[in-house]
């Protein structure tokens, strides 16, 4: 077993290495959390949320509430990043999970009564003025001094279903359409996109900017590598693809670049979903990989992972959450696995990721962890890496969802248990800058979660 290892900083991201994970310890939670450095979940007077003794938790910024800018909470929290403010603030950038037609989510109220309260030219699709869309992002500002909310707004609006995303090693948030049609009737623009967020402090709604050279898809995550600038993309389909995009200018994405879907060298359209029907994917073996071109990726017609299979790639179950760690990137896929309770890859770039003699040394991927145990967990979604250098599942699973730790040497424990109603899933897990505090939302009702405690160490 590795030691774990700190956060390692970069600009003003805090990133953490998660490395080691092996052959996975079926072992009851009500042991492990114990043997990870945690006590047993207890439950306070009339909470919904069970925590290890000695764990505390806040909750705020509710669906709608009203905000500082005078819009309400939208719903369906999802996604997140958390990145350093000024003053030791943290901020939270948060994805909403929207769709036009929902307006009990919606920012502008049920009956759009606040809609006039914004410059409508910072709203990617006005919908014809009949339905304008209402997915995007909100900011939050944070104390985790004291513990409290200070500030709450707005910060994207216009797109569609903003599921997950991603942080990025220039200090920005990456969120991502989770779009499977080809257009809704009254939508004036295509979707399907990643758009990108500045965090500020400051009240105010950015302008909305598709990025669509990272193509037109059903995207879910994304991971950056600070080293080589390349973003992974994950893509929530039973049959989606792994994607990379090499911007034509590390760091700046709205210039342009290549889009890639991954392929499994010498074996073509590999299947790594593990189904029970399916041929068998190795587990713990790091195989190389080849990148494929992609061609036409703004197509309305949603077939890119159709013609990347065609070409060669590898077929994913629903890829979700993406984290990336010390020199190697973290993967899950929600509905793999013989019981399709999820697995866990790592990719490992080549020392020439996104040149020409990348083929020298290729990169890895390896289905790292699949434990098709509900006692460990039950469709792993969003993740992340604790500064204490274990890795961070959310679920989203009917019934309790949990948010689940896994130690390098493959021991999971459960950090937190939402006993809440019936499709409360567990979405954005990411840890303040100081280290102090683990965020997480809870998509229904809508709301988000502050929790410390004492926390392991490295």
């Amino acid at each position: 077993m590795k030691s774990r290892r700190n956060f390692i900083k970069s600009a003003s991201i805090y990133s953490a290495a998660f490395l080691g994970l092996r052959a996975l310890v079926n072992q009851p939670l009500s042991a492990a959390n114990v043997a990870a450095g945690l006590g047993p979940l207890v439950r306070g007077t009339g909470q919904p949320i069970l925590l290890p003794n000695g764990f505390s938790y806040t909750t705020f910024s509710p669906s709608g509430a009203e905000m500082d800018d005078g819009l309400l909470v939208p719903g369906m929290h999802d996604g997140m990043g958390a990145f350093a403010g000024p003053e030791g603030l943290t901020l939270l950038v948060r994805n909403h999970e929207n769709e036009s037609a929902w307006l009990q989510h919606s920012p502008f109220g049920p009956g759009r009564e606040r809609f006039d309260r914004i410059d409508s030219s910072r709203i990617y699709d006005l919908g014809g003025g009949v339905a304008p869309c209402i997915g995007g992002t909100t900011t939050l500002v944070f104390d985790t001094k004291t513990q409290t909310l200070k500030k709450h707004f707005l910060s994207l609006i216009g797109s569609q279903r903003n599921c997950a995303g991603g942080v990025t090693p220039w200090g920005t948030w990456i969120t991502c359409e989770e779009v499977n049609a080809e257009r809704e009737p009254d939508e004036e623009q295509w979707h399907g996109y990643n758009f990108e967020v500045t965090p500020s402090a400051e009240v105010g709604l950015g302008k909305p900017v598709p990025l669509r050279a990272m193509g037109r898809f059903r995207h879910e995550a994304v991971a950056v590598d600070p080293a080589s600038g390349a973003v992974y993309q994950t893509e929530d389909l039973g049959d989606g693809l792994f994607y990379r995009f090499l911007p034509d200018v590390p760091g700046n994405l709205a210039a342009g670049g290549r889009l890639q879907a991954l392929a499994i060298t010498g074996q073509p359209q590999m299947d790594t979903r593990n189904w029970p029907t399916l041929p068998k994917f190795p587990v713990g073996q790091p195989l190389a990989v080849e990148w494929l071109d992609m061609t036409d990726v703004d197509s309305p017609r949603l077939d890119l992972r159709y013609r990347g299979r065609a070409q060669g790639a590898a077929v994913f179950a629903r890829g979700e959450g993406a984290w990336w760690g010390e020199g190697e990137g973290y993967f899950a896929m929600t509905n793999g696995g013989s019981t399709t309770m999820g697995q866990i890859f790592r990719y490992r770039p080549s020392l020439y990721e996104g040149t020409p003699r990348e083929s020298e040394v290729p990169g890895t991927i390896e289905l790292f962890a699949e434990p098709n145990n509900t006692e460990l967990v039950r469709n792993c979604d969003n993740l992340t890496i604790a500064p204490w250098g274990d890795l961070i599942l959310c679920e989203d699973t009917k019934g309790e969802n949990r948010i689940i730790g896994v130690t390098p040497d493959g021991t999971f424990y459960p950090i937190a248990v939402n006993v809440a109603p019936e499709g409360s899933e567990w979405a954005g897990a990411c840890f303040s800058p100081d280290g102090t505090t683990l965020f997480a939302n809870v998509q229904n009702p809508g709301y988000t979660v502050a929790i410390t405690g004492p926390w392991p160490t490295a």
